[in-house]
């Protein structure tokens, strides 16, 4: 390939400025001499072609193929109804087409979901295409494909402002006659009062549905409720909060026949249960050493309210004291357990004998308050083995264990048992884990034998239980048969671990969601889409659990002993969105990424949103779905002007690029035939006005 090339002797200010010295002193010979100063002019310009020091190049080529970029989104909302198939088709037939093209070298680039900082940032094609071709020239790339459903989150306002010239071509996979319903939530809270309701406000959208739908609503994989709703308008749902902890309430919305997808068709929504004030009642049936360490554990907390009672008088107590001069108050028996005992979440009687304070129907009252969801706390010392025991009264039917007459007095360290490593209230309890456990020890134990199916999970001298846990109907029931914890909150030989021990037992009393027995959680992680499993059991061995993921697609995930009574493991979410983790009856929820990601938050293909765009670069915007349900790819054209696209095919732009092996200068304006041509003119010049000046 032959060029012409200027190397200029001097600047081109320069040789510019000689140029137009020239040009005046020409015309100025012209005008004085008339044509014969042509020559001179002649003359000049050699003179001025050999400054510019022209050469002709001469360019060994060899062709480069132009680029052709074919973006396939593989994002969540292309893996809907038929799109991965028509996809896949679609990709095929363009391999097979730009093989057939051999100065064309096509770039696939496959594009997920971006993970942005919240986890999920949608469909980000244009980053994914300026990123892939970064060592490709612009004027290399002969066209861009775009394989998609049209739902694209980061649209330029045109190629141009990317640094690319070349047409954009989008195929766009899904159907125009779709149809799809899901459920948007409007105001959802996430934190509740236990014992009070919460009202939830939720909207069906649909396209293509019957303009009513029906709504199931579960709390804690129980349903509560089921009603049929107008779609297209807000509507408000009441739940009530039934524990503290999460109270995880799930809606879903009956899907439509042939219905897009129902992964957005269900919402749950985690509520967590506060208690607005964790009321206590603690009954001391006498002053004792150990009733200040429960008054100051329960005080400690802000979020107990505690009334705090101390028979210092028994009634069979007559010293001739006129009650004027005693510094004492009534105990309102009635107004506690007849009138109030509702109002309580936990009562404790702390080595409390019947002495006549409370007659037998007050008893009653305390047991149906257990059975209907109450939770009594007995902290038992030797007046529990006597005639006066609690265990006489009709709590008795209520009571994990019946004492003997027996007293054991001598030391003795509390030691987990078998039931007791697994249970929350004592698993892991700290210096449990040493033998004999590294805490002080008691001085005194009542002699008990538990009730049929109820386990101690703490045992004392000669291995008699020491604390035992017992269910009744929907209530709870603790029984401890020491009054020796003191010793621990005084340091008494290195003390022990009171607090944990006596928080975690109130706690699993009132039904805090970590102490339960029985139990599965889920959570992320926070590295990427990993989530991680827990399975609290008392039973020896966990056994898999069943996850299904937001397409319905399910997976068994085998669990490892993590300690014991307590299971785990981790497992890498394949798509964003809710997650349902079973284990027998009992479920877990977990989302993964954000609560309403943007690729289900519109899932319709759409032609409209890339038409700008693409026509702005001169391509074209179709659907490749056919009218008889096949696909349908346009051909491919080379073209090196007027349209870049018709009803059946798509163009690209060549660049006619290449790569330069070498390269031959053959210099111009320099060498004997460059002197040679301005002697010449100088001669003509000479001879011509010569002539002139002889005839004059």
């Amino acid at each position: 390939m032959l060029s012409l090339s200027f190397t200029p002797l001097v600047p081109w200010p320069v040789l510019a400025a000689f140029g137009v010295l020239a040009a005046i002193l020409a015309v100025l010979a012209v005008l004085a001499r008339g044509r014969t100063a042509l020559l001179r002019a002649v003359a000049l310009g050699l003179v001025l072609l050999a400054l510019a020091n022209p050469s002709l190049v001469r360019e060994d080529r060899d062709p480069v193929k132009d680029v052709a970029a074919i973006v396939v989104d593989r994002s969540g909302s292309q893996t809907l109804g038929d799109r991965p198939a028509m996809t896949d088709a679609v990709k095929a037939e363009l391999e097979r087409r730009f093989g057939a093209l051999s100065n064309i070298e096509p770039r696939f680039i496959e594009v997920g979901d971006a993970q942005g900082s919240e986890g999920d940032d949608g469909t980000k094609l244009f980053t994914a295409l300026t990123q892939a071709l970064a060592d490709v020239p612009p004027e290399r790339i002969a066209g861009v494909v775009m394989l998609t459903d049209g739902v694209v989150h980061d649209i330029p306002a045109s190629l141009a402002t990317l640094g690319l010239k070349a047409p954009l071509h989008v195929l766009v996979t899904g159907r125009p006659d779709e149809r799809d319903r899901q459920i948007k939530m409007l105001e959802a809270p996430r934190f509740g009062i236990v014992g009070k309701d919460v009202t939830l406000r939720a909207e069906v959208m649909e396209r293509g549905g019957t303009g009513t739908a029906v709504v199931t609503v579960r709390r804690d994989g129980e349903e509560i409720d089921r009603q049929s709703i107008a779609t297209g308008v807000p509507f408000s749902l009441t739940t009530h909060i039934e524990h503290g902890g999460p109270n995880v309430v799930e809606i879903e919305v009956e899907a439509l026949p042939g219905e897009l997808t129902t992964v957005n068709n269900r919402a749950v929504l985690p509520i967590e249960g506060i208690r607005e004030k964790l009321r206590v009642l603690l009954v001391s049936g006498e002053p004792h050493q150990g009733e200040r360490t429960w008054r100051n554990l329960l005080k400690s907390d802000a979020s107990v309210d505690l009334v705090h009672f101390t028979i210092l008088r028994p009634p069979e107590k007559q010293d001739g004291t006129p009650i004027s001069e005693l510094s004492l108050i009534a105990f309102p028996t009635r107004e506690l357990f007849v009138q109030k005992i509702k109002d309580f979440d936990l009562i404790i009687f702390d080595r409390y004998a019947n002495q006549s304070v409370l007659p037998s129907a007050y008893f009653d009252n305390i047991v149906r308050y257990v059975r209907e969801g109450g939770a009594l706390l007995i902290a038992a010392g030797p007046e529990f083995a006597g005639p006066a025991s609690l265990a006489r009264t009709r709590l008795a039917s209520i009571l994990p264990g019946d004492p003997s007459t027996k007293v054991v007095e001598q030391p003795f360290k509390a030691t987990l048992t078998e039931t007791g490593h697994r249970h929350p209230v004592t698993r892991a309890l700290p210096g449990s884990e040493a033998t004999p456990p590294a805490w002080g020890d008691w001085l005194r134990i009542i002699s008990a034998q538990t009730r049929a199916g109820v386990q101690p999970i703490l045992s004392g001298a000669n291995g008699l239980p020491l604390l035992a846990l017992s269910r009744e109907d929907k209530g709870r029931v603790a029984l401890m048969l020491s009054d020796q914890a003191w010793l621990w909150a005084r340091g008494y030989q290195q003390g022990g671990p009171y607090l944990d021990l006596l928080r975690r037992l109130a706690h699993w009393l009132m039904k805090e969601p970590a102490l339960e027995e029985e139990a599965l959680r889920a959570q992320t992680t926070g590295r990427g889409r990993e989530v991680r499993v827990e399975r609290q059991t008392m039973a020896e061995e966990a056994g898999p659990v069943t996850i299904t993921g937001p397409t319905g697609k399910e997976r068994s995930l085998d669990l490892s002993k993590a300690e014991t009574g307590l299971f785990t493991a981790t497992f890498e979410a394949e798509s964003l969105g809710l997650h349902t983790i079973r284990s027998g009856n009992l479920v877990a929820f977990v989302s993964v990424g954000p609560a309403n990601p943007r690729e289900l938050a519109d899932v319709f293909s759409d032609t409209e949103r890339l038409k700008g765009v693409a026509e702005g670069s001169g391509g074209t915007v179709r659907r490749v779905a056919g009218s008889g349900g096949g696909i349908e790819v346009p051909r491919l054209q080379i073209t090196r002007g007027g349209r870049l696209g018709g009803a059946d095919w798509i163009g690209f732009r060549p660049s006619d690029s290449a790569t330069i092996r070498g390269v031959e200068v053959y210099p111009l304006g320099i060498g004997l035939w460059a002197l040679a041509a301005l002697a010449a003119a100088v001669l003509a010049m000479w001879l011509v006005e010569g002539r002139r000046g002889r005839a004059a």
